[in-house]
């Protein structure tokens, strides 16, 4: 009984902590408006599963006005599994709509005989999964596409970026496309990985049966212990990196 109390007082905590973030990234970069209808990428993982039950209880308060769905894209040729029936009750308790629709790629389908240029397995995935979701959205009407990065995915980006391509950016916790009319959001942005793990564990959200083949072969896996020694040597670089790239004006980009 104590036990659960003590339980209950940690995930209260976290979830106080969580949405004082989610609510400053939403004002700091102008995330949501009235009228907006938003659809939100669900993989399934304890992110995404975040970030839905953060935007279906903001939208309880009308304060601002939106609307929230979810699609969950299966990659029927990438050999993980997420617990549809698991995602759908999750909704369901929320109130939110799920979609869920399947999609493929060809691994080794580049014939480009230069190896640098040649797209990875993850690049690959990514692309067709968003390629899904820009085309349900525009179908459906939704005017924004919510992701589950958190802060440590934009500064482990930032660092990839320099290191791996001379440039110092990272993904946008707001991005106005050029070419559709969507905007892609990441409401998680101020909020640390270690958390939203917490958090995810106190509230038992269901992990995935399988991982990705892929997540573990890549520059991303070296990058992040890159990322933790940094961290070690000084705790504060992830404010002096994070403060850098506002400074820049590399979080909004409409």
């Amino acid at each position: 009984m104590e036990k659960k109390l003590n339980q209950d007082k940690e995930s209260h905590r976290l979830w106080h902590r969580l949405n004082e973030r989610f609510v400053k990234a939403m004002a700091t970069y102008h995330l949501i408006d009235d009228d907006d209808r938003i659809l939100v990428g669900l993989s399934g993982g304890k992110d995404s599963l975040l970030l839905l039950e953060m935007l279906a209880k903001r939208a309880r308060i009308h304060h601002p006005r939106f609307e929230v769905a979810a699609l969950h894209v299966r990659m029927e040729n990438i050999h993980y599994e997420t617990d549809t029936s698991y995602l759908q009750d999750f909704c369901d308790n929320l109130g939110v709509k799920l979609h869920v629709q399947t999609t493929r790629f060809e691994i080794g389908a580049d014939n480009s005989k230069d190896a640098r240029r040649q797209k990875t397995p993850c690049f690959l995935c990514s692309w067709n999964r968003r390629k899904v979701m820009f085309n349900l959205a525009q179908e459906l009407g939704y005017n924004k596409i919510a992701l589950g990065h958190h802060q440590d995915d934009l500064l482990h980006t930032a660092l990839m970026n320099l290191s791996f391509q001379g440039r110092f950016d990272t993904m946008p916790a707001f991005l106005q496309m050029r070419k559709m009319p969507l905007a892609i959001i990441r409401p998680l942005c101020m909020m640390e990985e270690k958390d939203i793990k917490a958090y995810a564990e106190l509230q038992e959200y269901q992990k995935q049966k399988k991982l990705c083949p892929y997540e573990s072969n890549s520059h991303r896996t070296e990058i992040k212990e890159l990322y933790n020694a940094i961290e070690r040597m000084n705790p504060e670089a992830r404010y002096s990196i994070w403060n850098a790239l506002n400074a820049d004006n590399k979080l909004i980009e409409e």
